[in-house]
């Protein structure tokens, strides 16, 4: 009988093995508005100006989301190049001579916001008219004011899809605003069209796929499947598509009906992070208050949890934290 094979083990390395180094993200040389500098191949143009401190509007445009350059308030001149590029989309090239405030990028942004201001309501969009007010723009030169004719039609004309004096159809701007569940409102006379609502709802967060634009060129608006009420769609209520709203097309039925009766005003109001109670998540939640009541809830995008996003109970599920009726015997 043979002697038996004793198997001796390796000995242990004094420490574990390191991990494998990430390759450093090749950069390309550019230059925005004559300042040289170096930024990642992979970055927008965009990336690029935030990263200086060069405010580029935009409105369509939203870090949890993907670009879709619609709303084409970014834009910028590129050196070299026929026309103007969107800054949110476009990324970074090699020699790139980038200028974020000539004189066409201005016209362009200034014209864009005139001809939203004269079609759209902005009067719930502080942003679009900060805007406004940085490029001079002046909608009234294309006609009475979005905000005011929208409001006289409304209170002109019957249920339903208006039609301008021509027999055109105006599906976008001029409808009534949509009252159809408990949560929020659609008031699609301050569609931009930004599709904002469409990506969250879609593959970027909610995957619900419960809108999206239907109809073509002056016809094209937001809508549900067949067009029928959001109670019959496949909405889930998460209120995502809110929350990236940029001009109130979307709201709170709350912050609707303070608006609609003139309570309404964030000077009074504050704003307090807390964490969701519902499930163990941990979403961070943002509660607005005013008068010691819970106006409305949205979540912070730099949230590492939800990234600005919230199901139906984290943004609607509040009122029992107010709820001061008397217990029934």
């Amino acid at each position: 009988m043979s002697d038996p094979i004793w198997f001796t083990p390796p000995p242990r390395p004094s420490r574990p093995p390191e991990a494998p180094k990430k390759a450093e993200p090749k950069q390309v040389d550019i230059i925005i508005d004559g300042r040289p500098m170096q930024v990642p191949e992979a970055w927008t143009i965009l990336e690029a100006c935030r990263s200086i401190g060069v405010d580029t509007p935009t409105l369509c445009y939203l870090e949890n989301l993907t670009p879709v350059n619609v709303c084409r308030i970014c834009v910028v001149e590129i050196k070299g190049a026929r026309t103007l590029a969107p800054a949110c989309s476009r990324k970074v090239e090699p020699g790139m001579d980038i200028r974020t405030d000539s004189e066409r990028v201005r016209l362009s942004r200034k014209m864009v916001l005139e001809f939203l201001g004269s079609s759209v309501d902005l009067s719930t969009a502080p942003q679009a008219q900060s805007y406004m007010n940085r490029y001079d723009a002046h909608p009234e030169r294309y006609g009475p004011p979005a905000a005011s004719t929208v409001a006289g039609e409304r209170d002109a004309r019957e249920p339903g899809h208006h039609h301008t004096p021509d027999g055109s159809h105006a599906a976008t701007v001029h409808q009534p605003v949509k009252v159809d569940n408990d949560l929020y409102v659609r008031d699609y006379a301050k569609c931009i069209l930004c599709y904002k609502c469409v990506e969250a709802c879609g593959s970027d967060a909610q995957n619900t796929f419960a809108i999206a634009v239907a109809g073509r060129g002056f016809d094209a608006r937001i809508s549900t499947e067949a067009n029928v009420p959001l109670p019959d769609s496949a909405c889930v209520y998460c209120g995502n598509c809110i929350g990236v709203c940029p001009t109130g097309a979307l709201m709170f039925k709350s912050e609707h009906e303070m608006r609609e009766a003139g309570t309404w005003d964030e000077s009074k109001q504050h704003k307090t992070d807390t964490i969701c109670p519902y499930c163990g998540v941990g979403c961070t939640l943002t509660l607005h208050t005013q008068d010691n009541r819970i106006v409305k809830v949205t979540s912070p995008m730099d949230a590492s949890v939800t990234h600005g996003h919230l199901c139906i109970k984290g943004r609607f599920g509040f009122e029992f934290a107010q709820n001061t009726a008397e217990p029934k015997d």
